[in-house]
Parts: C-alpha cells; structure tokens; sequence
C-alpha cells in the first residue's frame, strides 16, 4: 500500500488525452486558453495570498501555467501582457536550447574545443590548456578558467584565465557563458538574434531578442513568451507534435545533473531534487535541495533580482515571474532561488482540497468508481507522491479505478468532448 509521506498535493503529469495532444497557444495570435481555478479545485484564498505576495515583493509579473492553459496571470500596475522585461541569468536556457539546434543541424558538437570557433587566444591560457575547454564546459560551468578575476563579465583574454583544469571545477562564470554566443555565430554564419529567430522564435511564438548589456547579453521579451519557452521545455522541446530540438539525448541532459561537482546544475538550467547545491562565487556544498517547498522534479531558469521559469513536469505546471528585487537590503544576486521557492510553497498550498470535492453536475467518485453524465474516455489520476495512474474508457459512463490508498488526489477526465478536473481526498468505501 502506498505510504502517504507529503501533505501538498500534486497536479496531473503531461499526458495525452484521447489521441489529443496537450494544449499549445497559438502561434500567430494572442490568444491563449484559460482553466478556471475553480475548476482545478484549488483555493481561490491561497491564490489571492500568491498575488499579494508577488505584489509585496516588487514583482510586476506572474503567470502560472497548467497543463499549457493559463490559470493566474497577474500584472502590476502599469503593465500588461506586452510589456518587456529583462531575463537576466534566466536567458543562460535561451542560448542553452540555440547549442541543441546547432547540434542538431551539425553545425557543432558538445566536444568540440572553442577554440575551433574563436581560433587562438580568446583567453590568457597556453594553446594546450585552451584547446582543453569544450563547448560541453562553457554549458555546465566547468571551463576552470578563474571566476575570481575583479570582472567576471569580461569576456577579453586578459579576463578569462587558468584556475583549474577543465571539468575538475565548477563555478558560476558569466564570461565563458557568454562567450557561447560568439561560438554559435561562428558555427552557424549567422548572427546571433537570426538563429535565436530561426530555430526557437518563429516555432512557438515567442518574441523577444538578446540586447548588449556591457559585456553581458541580456534575453528581453514579455512574460508570456517566457511562458512559451517555460512550455516548450516542459514538452521535451516539441510545440504542438513539431520537433524544436531533434537530439533527445541533448534534451534529456539539459535538465539532469550535467556533472557531480554541482549536481543541482544542467545544461545552464537550475535543479531542485538533488542532493547537494552550490552557489555562484562559493566552492561550498549545501546540503539538500536548492527549494524544499518545491516539486523535487522541478528544473528552473533563474536570474537577478528574481525572473523565474520554473517547471514541474510531475505537476505539469510552468511558472514565472519577473519583477526587481524584493529586498533592498540584500543586492540583487546573479541567482536567487528562495522567492522561488515561496511561490511554490503558496502555490502547493492552494492545491490542498479545502474540502472534499467529489460532485458536479458532470462527475461525481464513488469509492473507486468515477461516473459520468457522458462517455469516459480516459481517466488521469494522480497521487500527491507524483503517481500516475491511467485508466482507458470509451464504452461507458462508469469508470472503475485501481485499489487506491486513502489520501489527497487529482482527478483529470475526459468525457463529453472536455476535460474535468477535481481534486478529492480518497477514503476506501
């Protein structure tokens, strides 16, 4: 029997329904389905306490995303779905997806040296110790050249020099990711904004552009297209059954440990469930997770002064915000994960069922029966451990589950042409 070890309930996985692909927006307009949190069954009190959060804490933007569909956009005064934001370190995924495509299309390979693309002497290192650095270490932060320079966005050869040999340390080093934008022109004979259109903007919708920020390359874009690009990773870089990056292999490291000196690190992505994390600028191993609170599957685009992608798989759920920072007090860091980690705990918290949801004029559960007005035609039910289990209809209005253990439980049905969605505390008749 399943041991019920947490008390916040988690949402339904990415699934198809029926031979219908989980819902993308369109790519050409502006319009974007919603799902109501009612319908979710969350609490619309905790809800409200996530909007005055995010507005006591400087935010100017959140969007929270289910299964593909909106179900909380908030702006702050002054701004809207338009407005244009910066991504900060957020944008590192960007060109972290833009290394996938020229993969892809052969114009690079995670191996190849830098060198082959910037020729000799993009740093102060010997040959032999520069044609050591990999793309593969400019994406996991272990090119072993010295973060501790006076300027860690210099990207000049005198700023970029020896501290380890690569791949033996990691550190959260701007320059040698910035130079990947150089290395991504040179291998592609485009300029940097043409592949970012070609390969990722023109296939989900997205708008936005990379704009020179001293030596840094700043993502801009409004929240809804950091929406996009939160769901497009959630879908394993496939928008609407078309394929943006092909490698599955390269997909499937982005947001796995990249290597062991900072396991809560991927291909430029942040993960939570590990066992260990370090921070920018600090060769310290903390323990645990980098967001308790949060879903252990979720892996997070984070940069200063907060600007948060943040994907669940398990919980199908993208979101985001952006905004300055909360705290006058402490600088805006390079990555902050705990307004992060906020969220998500209010956010949980409104998915706890506030009372026991089993009936509505479509649906109602019985013990381990799920009866209908319509025709079942595929049953989602998912535990708060983050099981799944799926149960095939099509021939009736009555759906018999499998033995489920007491507890909290997301129900996701499709009957009559739509989805239903309820969340209801499970007690074996």
């Amino acid at each position: 029997m399943m041991i019920i070890r947490y008390t916040l309930l988690c949402l339904m996985t990415a699934a198809t329904v029926h031979g219908q692909s989980s819902y993308f927006p369109s790519r050409t307009d502006s319009s974007w389905a919603r799902v109501s949190i009612e319908e979710l069954g969350w609490s619309r009190e905790h809800i409200d306490s996530l909007v005055s959060y995010a507005r006591n804490t400087l935010s100017n933007s959140v969007i929270v995303l289910v299964d593909g569909r909106i179900a909380l956009e908030w702006y702050a005064d002054g701004r809207n779905a338009s407005s244009v934001w910066y991504w900060a370190s957020a944008g590192k995924t960007v060109t972290a997806a833009l290394v996938g495509a020229m993969l892809q299309e052969g114009k690079l390979s995670l191996s190849d040296p830098v060198s082959k693309f910037l020729g000799p002497g993009w740093t102060s290192l010997t040959k032999e110790q520069e044609d050591r650095i990999t793309i593969w270490h400019q994406i996991t932060m272990t090119t072993g050249l010295d973060d501790g320079v006076a300027d860690r966005d210099c990207t000049k050869p005198e700023c970029l020099v020896y501290k380890a040999d690569p791949g033996k340390r990691w550190a959260y080093h701007n320059a040698p990711y910035t130079i990947l934008d150089r290395v991504i022109e040179a291998a592609s004979g485009e300029t940097f904004q043409a592949v970012l259109r070609r390969t990722l903007l023109e296939k989900t919708g997205m708008t936005g552009r990379f704009i020179a920020m001293g030596d840094n390359n700043v993502m801009t874009s409004n929240p809804r297209s950091m929406a996009r690009f939160g769901l497009l990773a959630l879908r394993d870089f496939v928008w609407d059954g078309t394929p943006v990056l092909t490698d599955t292999a390269f997909v499937n490291a982005l947001t796995r440990p990249s290597q062991q000196l900072n396991p809560s690190y991927g291909y430029l992505w942040w993960l939570n469930g590990q066992a260990k994390y370090r921070v920018p600028y600090f060769q310290i191993d903390f323990p645990g997770p980098i967001m308790p609170d949060a879903p252990p599957d979720a892996f997070n685009a984070l940069g200063k002064n907060n600007q948060i992608i943040s994907v669940s798989p398990s919980m199908n759920i993208v979101m985001v915000r952006t905004g300055d920072n909360p705290d006058s007090l402490i600088p805006g860091q390079d990555v902050a994960w705990t307004q992060a980690n906020t969220m998500w705990k209010i956010l949980r918290s409104a998915m706890r069922p506030t009372s026991v949801t089993t009936t509505d004029s479509h649906v109602r559960v019985s013990g381990n029966t799920v009866i209908a007005d319509a025709i079942i035609d595929q049953c989602i039910v998912t535990s708060i451990t983050g099981e799944q289990v799926v149960v095939e209809g099509g021939s009736d209005r009555t759906l018999m589950l499998p033995r489920l253990a007491p507890g909290a439980y997301m129900l996701r049905l499709h009957t009559g042409g739509h989805n239903v969605y309820r969340t209801w505390v499970h007690t074996p008749e």
